[in-house]
C-alpha cells in the first residue's frame, strides 16, 4: 500500500512512517524544513518532499494518508486527501494519533503517559523487554542510542511499546492493555481548561483499559491519587472492578539500587526506572533482567544528553536537555548539580511556546529562583540566559503574544545572574565570558539544540 504522511519530519509521525516502511509499504511525506530525520527516512526508502505542502504530493493510487495534528485543515495535502475521499476514492485519513491508535487495537500495547518522564520510560521499559527477548516494538518520541539513534524498533512479538501523549488529548485514541501514569500536572493549557479538564480527560483514557488490564501508577504523585482513588462513574458506567493497579514510589527497597546502577542521574529518573520496573514484573520479567537493562541504558537523544564543548581554546560540558516544563527544568538542573557538584553551571533555557510561558510563567519563576537556594554553599545554578520564546506555528494566539516575553521574565527575575539573548547572540557572549571548564546546559523544546550542534565536539 501506499502510505503519505503530513509532517512526515514530526518526532511521532516519522516513528510511525519507519513503522510502515518495515512492513514494506511504500512511504511518501511531506515537511517544511529537512532534518536529520527526513535525511534518514529518505535513505530508509521513503520519498520525501520539503519546503513546501503542495497537493500534488500526494502519491496516484495512495491508500492512507497519515496527518501531524499540528498539521492546519487547510493544508492543500489533506484538502486534496479529504476531497478524494468525497469522490468515493478508496481512500484513509487519520492523524497520527488515529493511525496509531490502530495499531494499539493489533497488539499487546503498553501505553506511557503522563506529563513528564514518558519517553525515558518508553525507552527504559523496551530496553527490559528486548533484554527479556520479548521482542518488542517500540514507537518513542526521542531518538534512542540502542536503537542505532532511531525513534522506532521494529520487533516481531505481540508487545509495542508506545508513548501516549496528552496534549489535544491524543491519548484517547489508544486501547492498551497496560497503562503507566509518571505524573500528572498543569500543561499544555492552550488545550485543557485547568487541572480538572486534564484529571477528566485521563480518567477517560484510563477506562479504555480492558478487562484484566494493567494500570501502573506514581503513588507518589498526588493528581495520580486523585484519580485511582475516586471510583467516580465515567459517562454513567462504572469503573471495570477487574482492572489491576499496581504501584511505585520511591519508598521503595530498590531505589537504593537503582541509584547505585543507573547511568543517567536525578530523582525522576528513579521514578522513570522504577515504572519500567513494575511493568517488567508484571509481565514476570526477572528482577536480574530488568536491573542488567537499566544498568546499561544509555539515555535518550535531548535527555540530560552529555556532550564534550569546545570555543575557541575553551573546553567545556555540554548538557543537552529539552525540558521545556518548569518541573522538567527543575529536575534537569538538580540532576545537573548532582553528577557535577563543584562545577559552574550555567543554563541556556529557551521556552517553548508563548501559551505555556503565559500560563506557566510564575511556575517558571519560582523555579529559577529556587534552585539558587545553597546547598553545603555551592547554587544550584550560576548563571541564566533566556533567549526568546520559541514559536509554535499554528499553536499560539496573537494576544498571548502580547502578554509575555522573554525579556519580562528576566525582568520578574530581577537577578543580576539572569539574562535575556537573542539565541543568535549566544555564541559571541560565551566568547566573552567562559573561562573554561564550566557546565552548559542547554534547554528547551524548540530549536535551541542548534546550539549544541554548533558547540560540541563530541
Amino acid at each position: 500500500m501506499k502510505i503519505h504522511f503530513i509532517g512526515i519530519g514530526g518526532i511521532g509521525v516519522s516513528a510511525l512512517a519507519r513503522y510502515y516502511l518495515a512492513k514494506g509499504h511504500k512511504v511518501s511525506g511531506s515537511d517544511l524544513v529537512s532534518s536529520e530525520i527526513t535525511d534518514s527516512l529518505k535513505k530508509s526508502g521513503a520519498k520525501i518532499s520539503i519546503m513546501r505542502h503542495l497537493a500534488k504530493n500526494l502519491p496516484e493510487d495512495v491508500g492512507l494518508v497519515i496527518y501531524s495534528p499540528a498539521v492546519q485543515s487547510d493544508n492543500p495535502e489533506i484538502k486534496k486527501a479529504k476531497k478524494l475521499q468525497v469522490t468515493g476514492y478508496k481512500l484513509q485519513v487519520l492523524s497520527y494519533p488515529q493511525a496509531l491508535g490502530e495499531l494499539t487495537k493489533k497488539y499487546f500495547t503498553i501505553a506511557v503517559s503522563g506529563t513528564h518522564g514518558k519517553s525515558t520510560t518508553v525507552a527504559m521499559t523496551a530496553s527490559i523487554l528486548i533484554k527479556a527477548g520479548l521482542d518488542p516494538t517500540v514507537i518513542v518520541g526521542t531518538k534512542l542510542k540502542e536503537f542505532n539513534g532511531s525513534n522506532f524498533r521494529a520487533g516481531e512479538s505481540k508487545y509495542l511499546v508506545i508513548e501516549a501523549d496528552e496534549w489535544q488529548a491524543s491519548f484517547l485514541n489508544y486501547w492498551p492493555k497496560i497503562i503507566v501514569l509518571t505524573n500528572i500536572e498543569r500543561e499544555h493549557l492552550d488545550y485543557y481548561k485547568d487541572l480538572k479538564h486534564i484529571l477528566r480527560t485521563y480518567k477517560e483514557y484510563v477506562s479504555h483499559l480492558p478487562r484484566g488490564g494493567l494500570l501502573v501508577v506514581n503513588e507518589d504523585d498526588k493528581n495520580i491519587s486523585r484519580i485511582k482513588k475516586q471510583e467516580a462513574t465515567l459517562r454513567g458506567v462504572r469503573l471495570k472492578a477487574s482492572r489491576r493497579i499496581k504501584k511505585f514510589s520511591l519508598a521503595q527497597k530498590e531505589v537504593k539500587k537503582l541509584r547505585e546502577i543507573l547511568k543517567v542521574p536525578g530523582e525522576h529518573n528513579i521514578y522513570n526506572a522504577l515504572s519500567a520496573l513494575t511493568v517488567a514484573r508484571a509481565l514476570k520479567i526477572s528482577d536480574k533482567i530488568s536491573f542488567k537493562a537499566l544498568s546499561e541504558y544509555k539515555g535518550c537523544w535531548r535527555r540530560f544528553e552529555v556532550k564534550k564543548g569546545r570555543i575557541d581554546s575553551r573546553n567545556f560540558i555540554i548538557i543537552s536537555d529539552y525540558a521545556h516544563h518548569p518541573t522538567e527544568v527543575k529536575a534537569a538542573l538538580e540532576a545537573a548539580r548532582e553528577k557535577f557538584p563543584s562545577k559552574e553551571i550555567w543554563c541556556i533555557f529557551q521556552p517553548h511556546q508563548y501559551q505555556r510561558t503565559f500560563y506557566l510563567f510564575n511556575d517558571f519563576i519560582r523555579v529559577f529562583l529556587g534552585v539558587l537556594r545553597r546547598d553545603q554553599g555551592k547554587p544550584t545554578l550560576d548563571r541564566l540566559i533566556i533567549t526568546d520564546i520559541y514559536d509554535v506555528a499554528g499553536r499560539e494566539e496573537g494576544e498571548i503574544k502580547k502578554k509575555v516575553s522573554s525579556k519580562k521574565l528576566i525582568k520578574k527575575l530581577n537577578k543580576p545572574w539572569a539574562i535575556h539573548l537573542a539565541k543568535e547572540k549566544v555564541k559571541n557572549y560565551l566568547k566573552r565570558e567562559l573561562k573554561g571548564g564550566e557546565i552548559i546546559i542547554i534547554m528547551g523544546a524548540g530549536d535551541v539544540y542548534n546550539l549544541t550542534d554548533e558547540f560540541s565536539t563530541g
